[in-house]
């Protein structure tokens, strides 16, 4: 076990190590951990602001941006089971941020639509959304950004190759 001097307890403190690999894996998690949790407490905030749950705000963003689609593909797009969807769409038909509309050419299927008040409300939200992330990223040049994303896309695919 290693050393460590704590300047704030003004002595040494016993630090486990598991070995190098390990201790460079747990730090590495512990650092992602720490910026995610600050990144999604300040977007939580924004959507808590604003009236929205996070499964809410994610459904009304995939709308936004990509246009109708049916409640199976909004789950696959916002990554998420499909067990509490239909209480957030529920939510979101009452608040008439969204609608139904027939799936052309299936008629047991429907789409969601964004309503006017819906877009009003993303038009509202995402501009904070977008500045939040501008704020806790600033830190990184746009080099250190895409080797972030390329980095933690290589993490991904690994994951998925392991997966039963």
């Amino acid at each position: 076990m290693g050393q460590d001097f704590d300047y704030s307890k003004g002595m040494e403190v016993k630090k486990k190590s598991y070995g190098k690999e390990h201790d460079l894996n747990l730090k590495l998690l512990i650092s992602l951990s720490r910026s995610l949790s600050m990144v999604h407490k300040e977007t939580m905030k924004n959507m808590k602001d604003s009236g929205l749950t996070p499964s809410q705000f994610m459904v009304l963003e995939v709308l936004y941006h990509k246009g109708d689609m049916r409640v199976c593909e909004i789950t696959e797009k916002i990554l998420t089971s499909g067990g509490n969807m239909t209480v957030v769409i529920q939510n979101l038909l009452k608040e008439d941020y969204v609608v139904k509309k027939a799936t052309p050419g299936d008629r047991r299927s429907y789409q969601l639509s964004l309503t006017e008040k819906g877009k009003d409300v993303m038009e509202e939200v995402f501009p904070k959304h977008l500045s939040i992330m501008k704020e806790s990223m600033e830190g990184l040049s746009e080099d250190e950004k895409k080797t972030l994303i390329t980095l933690l896309k290589k993490m991904q695919r690994l994951d998925e190759h392991e997966a039963p």
